[in-house]
């Protein structure tokens, strides 16, 4: 069982999920063949795109790779916004995937 996220860990999950699908689709490979290449099971493609996973930074590493794109791309639309005195930190999330490629 995966531990448990909060809100801000599922929006950022969410958006990586969106990120790789779109990413993925634009690459023209399937769900399997990107986990081919990555070294990975086809399921956890799936949970990453569907915000249900959120991946660590070497399979970060490992689907940047297979898709020929930067890390980067994969984290878009993501920062953290830095806590002061009258409030706690925490993340920004503004869905990327609206963008044109």
């Amino acid at each position: 069982m995966s531990p448990r996220r909060n809100i801000g860990e599922d929006a950022v999950a969410a958006q990586v999920g969106r990120n790789l699908a779109r990413c993925r689709r634009r690459a023209g490979k399937s769900q399997q063949e990107t986990a081919n290449l990555a070294d990975m099971h086809r399921t956890h493609i799936r949970l990453i795109e569907r915000g249900e996973r959120l991946p660590q930074v070497d399979t970060v590493i490992k689907l940047a790779a297979a898709l020929e794109i930067s890390a980067a791309e994969l984290w878009q639309g993501i920062e953290w916004r830095r806590g002061t005195k009258e409030r706690t930190g925490g993340f920004r999330v503004s869905d990327s995937s609206t963008r044109g490629d």
